[in-house]
């Protein structure tokens, strides 16, 4: 009879921490606006004189997560899971 196969702690607190990284990045990104562009670190805001009543652009100094951010996150999470795969030992 085979020995039942199991999953070596480590490679179930690599698999958590990997999901887990990709759903944080994820929420983060989403939290900040969905942004699909690129990262930026001032966001244009419009404004009115209040005096001549035209409107104006200001810029805002707020980081915004693009795209990049999101990949890149979810990238290093699936990294992290996917390392759990390889390298396993077989039993005699």
């Amino acid at each position: 009879m085979p020995p039942p196969t199991t999953i070596a702690a480590w490679r179930v607190l690599l698999r958590g921490a990997g999901i887990l990284l990709a759903l944080f990045i994820f929420c983060f990104w989403a939290a900040k606006g969905y942004h699909r562009g690129w990262s930026q670190n001032e966001v244009p805001v419009k404004q009115v004189d209040p005096i001549t009543e035209l409107p104006y652009v200001t810029y805002e100094k707020r980081f915004v997560p693009g795209i990049e951010f999101l990949g890149g996150g979810i990238f290093a999470g699936l990294a992290i899971f996917s390392v759990t795969f390889f390298r396993r030992r077989s039993h005699p």
